[in-house]
C-alpha cells in the first residue's frame, strides 16, 4: 500500500494539511491515535473556534513571539484572509469579534471541524483513526513511509508531521512527533509552556482574598530582579486560588518562564495597574479631592469607584487605612501609599502550571532547519513539519491556530507537489 502523502495527526494542522495535499492532486492518508479527528479543534475558543484573526501581517506577526518572523513565507502561501475565504467558500459565515478575532456566526466550533471533514471526504482523502503510529521509516535521504504500531507498514512519497506540542495532552498532543525529527536528524528546542496560568505564593493568594476576582482593561507586567519591565500585556485577567490568569496573564506567561531560566531567583516580580492610563500622582490627586469634598464619608463610601469592590478593600488594608473611618480623617501619607498600590500593585510570582495545563507549547522542531516556503525538512527529503510541533507560538487570539493552518496548507500543497514529481519521474 502506498500513498503520495501521508499525514500525521488530525488536530488543525494536519486536517488542513490533509486538504491542501489533496487538492493539489495526492492521494492522501491521514493516520491519528484518537477515536475522533479535530478533537483540539472542538474546544478551541471556548467551544466555539476561533478560526483566524484579522489583523494586517505585521500585526499577526508581532502577535506570534515564538519565532513569528518565519511565518512570513507560509502566510505568502496562505494568510489569514485565505483562511477566511476557505471557510467562507465552504459555506461557514464569520464574524469579527475584539482585536480582529473570527469566529462563525453560530459560535459552533464543530461545525469547523464536520466542514473540513467533509471537504476531506469530498477530496477522497481516507482516514485511519484509533490508530497510533510506532514509527516514521527513512533511507539515508528521503522518507519511505510509515510504520503502525500492529507493524504494518505504509509507504509514502511524503509524510507531514502534525502531531501538535505537550499541551493539551487529552486530545492526543502528547509529544509524539519529536522522536520521530529527532531521528531524522532534527533539533528540538527546550520545551516549555506558554499561555498558561501564573503561580503565586504570596499570602494573599493562599489565603484566597481576591480568588474570583477578575480585572477589566488592566495592565499586567513582568520585571527582572533588577525591577527593569521586561513585557507588559493590557486587557483582562483574574485572581485565582493558585495565581492570576486570564488573557493578559496567559500572555505574560512566556515571559515568566523565560525569566526563571535567565535568572537564578526563586521568584519574580510581576505588577498591576488597574488604569494603566493614569500614573500614581493622577491617582493621589483624585484621593485628595475626594478627601476634601467628602470628608465626613466612610473612607469605604468616599473611595466608592475607584477600583473593584473587594480590590478596594484589599488595598486600604495594605496602606493601613481604615474603611469606617471618615476620609477626612486620613492622612495623605497613607493616602500616597493607596495612589501607589492603585498605579502599580507588586507582588511575586513563583511559576506557572505545568506544560500539560498550558494552552500552547514553547519550543520545538527547530525552524532552522526547514524550509520556510514549503515547510520541509532541509535534512530529509519528503519530510514535512506544520503546527505546533515547530518551535512557533503565539498569544491566544487565534494567533496559533492561524499558524496552524497556514503552515498545515503550506505543508501539504509543497508535499502533494514534490510527491506528484517523484510520481512523474518514477514513470519516465
Amino acid at each position: 500500500m502506498k500513498y503520495d502523502v501521508i499525514v500525521i495527526g488530525g488536530g488543525p494542522s494536519g486536517l488542513m494539511a490533509s486538504i491542501g495535499a489533496a487538492k493539489n492532486g495526492a492521494s492522501v492518508l491521514l493516520v491519528d491515535k484518537g477515536k475522533k479527528l479535530g478533537r483540539k479543534l472542538a474546544i478551541s475558543g471556548g467551544g466555539r473556534c476561533n478560526v483566524t484573526n484579522r489583523m494586517e501581517t505585521k500585526d499577526l506577526i508581532a502577535h506570534i513571539p515564538g519565532n513569528g518572523k518565519f511565518m512570513h513565507s507560509p502566510f505568502s502561501i496562505f494568510n489569514n484572509e485565505d483562511i477566511i475565504a476557505f471557510f467562507e467558500g465552504m459555506g461557514i459565515s464569520l464574524k469579527e469579534e475584539d482585536m480582529g478575532r473570527m469566529f462563525p456566526v453560530n459560535d459552533k466550533a464543530i461545525t469547523v471541524v464536520r466542514t473540513l471533514l467533509n471537504k476531506m471526504k469530498e477530496l477522497g482523502v481516507e482516514t485511519l483513526t484509533d490508530t497510533p503510529v510506532e514509527t516514521i521509516r527513512y533511507s539515508d535521504k528521503k522518507v519511505l513511509g510509515i510504520t503502525l504500531q500492529n507493524k504494518e507498514s505504509i509507504d509514502a512519497n511524503a509524510v507531514i508531521i502534525a502531531t501538535g506540542g505537550k499541551s493539551v495532552p487529552h486530545t492526543g498532543s502528547t509529544g509524539d512527533g519529536y522522536p520521530w525529527a529527532k531521528a531524522a536528524g532534527h533539533t528540538i528546542t527546550e520545551l516549555y509552556p506558554t499561555e498558561v496560568p501564573i503561580t503565586s505564593e504570596e499570602s494573599f493568594i493562599k489565603e484566597k482574598s481576591l480568588q474570583g476576582l477578575s480585572l477589566q482593561g488592566a495592565e499586567l507586567t513582568v520585571y527582572n530582579p533588577k525591577g527593569k519591565p521586561i513585557k507588559s500585556h493590557r486587557g483582562d485577567m483574574i485572581f485565582t486560588h493558585f495565581g492570576v490568569s486570564g488573557p493578559i496573564a496567559l500572555r505574560c506567561s512566556q515571559y515568566v518562564v523565560k525569566a526563571f531560566k535567565k535568572f537564578p531567583v526563586d521568584s519574580i516580580e510581576m505588577g498591576i495597574s488597574i488604569e494603566p492610563d493614569k500614573n500614581e500622582e493622577d491617582f493621589f490627586q483624585e484621593l485628595i479631592k475626594r478627601k476634601k469634598e467628602l470628608a465626613n464619608k466612610a473612607v469605604k463610601n468616599a473611595l466608592r469607584g475607584m477600583a473593584p469592590e473587594r480590590l478596594l478593600s484589599f488595598y486600604l488594608h495594605r496602606s493601613e487605612i481604615k474603611e469606617s473611618v471618615p476620609l477626612g480623617e486620613t492622612n495623605n501619607q497613607d493616602l500616597r501609599t493607596l495612589a501607589q498600590l492603585l498605579h502599580d500593585f507588586r507582588f511575586h510570582v513563583h511559576g506557572t502550571l505545568s506544560i500539560e495545563e498550558a494552552f500552547v507549547t514553547g519550543g520545538g522542531v527547530s525552524i532552522k532547519e526547514i524550509h520556510p516556503k514549503r515547510m520541509e525538512s532541509r535534512l530529509k527529503q519528503g519530510l514535512y513539519f506544520c503546527g505546533e510541533v515547530l518551535d512557533i507560538h503565539g498569544y491566544t487570539g487565534g494567533f496559533n491556530i492561524t499558524v496552524a493552518f497556514s503552515t498545515g496548507f503550506t505543508a501539504g500543497q509543497s508535499a502533494a507537489e514534490q510527491a506528484l514529481e517523484h510520481n512523474q519521474g518514477s514513470s519516465t
